[in-house]
């Protein structure tokens, strides 16, 4: 792999991890913390493009860039594992579950769909 590429992705990933704080700090703003609405629109969002990109079929380097570099970044299968983890700890089961079965099937669902669209193109 080139410089070109290390770069991009330092560049790209660094920019996709400040806009997923951008994003989750948004909507925890209207929102609130009780729930961790930010992490889930985050990683919805991030879906759908994950999803439309592979529709794309992009090379290998575009995908890396994309895919790795754009959305991994972007995305936090971490954060949502700790937040779901956290909800459980405080006795709050209902929403724990909640966030894990609704991330799961929008989940699927926005990369289904995202991938979808990009197959049309």
């Amino acid at each position: 792999m080139n410089i070109l590429i290390w770069t991009g992705v330092f560049l790209i990933g660094g920019a996709g991890s400040v806009l997923r704080f951008l994003v989750d700090g948004a909507v925890a703003a209207r929102r609130g913390r009780d729930f961790p609405y930010g992490t889930l629109v985050v990683n919805i969002s991030g879906a759908v493009v994950l999803g439309f990109l592979t529709g794309l079929a992009l090379g290998k380097h575009e995908a890396l860039l994309a895919g790795t570099a754009a959305v991994g970044s972007y995305t936090t299968f971490s954060t949502w594992m700790f937040e779901t983890e956290r909800l459980a700890e405080e006795r709050a089961v209902t929403p724990a579950v909640l966030n894990v079965v609704v991330s799961l099937i929008l989940g699927v669902a926005a990369a289904a769909a995202g991938r979808a669209v990009g197959d049309l193109l």
